[in-house]
């Protein structure tokens, strides 16, 4: 039964159901927008390859995007925007032109501090010194576990 609604609801709406994911919906939004249970869809995911490589596929391209976008506003980039313009011409009419204007936004310094922090987190962390408290903690913990499983 589990199967045949795989493919009554869900194998025909793939493309359907990569535009939601590629779009932002999380996956238990597309399963509600399917009319399929949660357990349901965890098989399906299992069970079916298709269904496994669509969604992570769909969910990969958001989240490029979104690092794109954090790495613009970290460095700054150009961009154009449509003005109009008011004219004249040579008999002193007055007339609008659209141009295209080349503009520049200037970099974020919060977007700089959030790449920084997160891809160089030795270098820009808050609190350096936090950090290497809590990989000792890890570390004894890994120790302390080991020794009571001796």
């Amino acid at each position: 039964m589990a199967n045949n609604l795989y493919f009554e609801k869900v194998r025909p709406r793939l493309a359907e159901i990569e535009s939601w994911l590629k779009n932002g919906l999380d996956q238990k939004q597309v399963f509600n927008n399917l009319g399929v249970s949660k357990t349901s869809w965890e098989t399906y995911k299992h069970k079916y390859p298709e269904l496994s490589e669509l969604i992570k596929k769909g969910t990969e391209s958001p989240i490029k995007e979104v690092e794109n976008s954090l790495f613009k506003n970290a460095t700054g980039f150009y961009y154009y925007v449509d003005e109009l313009i008011k004219l004249k011409d040579a008999e002193g009419n007055e007339f609008v032109e659209k141009v295209s204007v080349k503009k520049f936004k200037a970099p974020e310094t919060a977007a700089i501090a959030f790449y920084l922090k997160n891809k160089l987190k030795k270098e820009y962390a808050d609190n350096p010194g936090l950090l290497d408290i809590r990989r000792e903690e890890l570390e004894l913990r890994r120790k302390e576990s080991e020794f009571k499983n001796f």
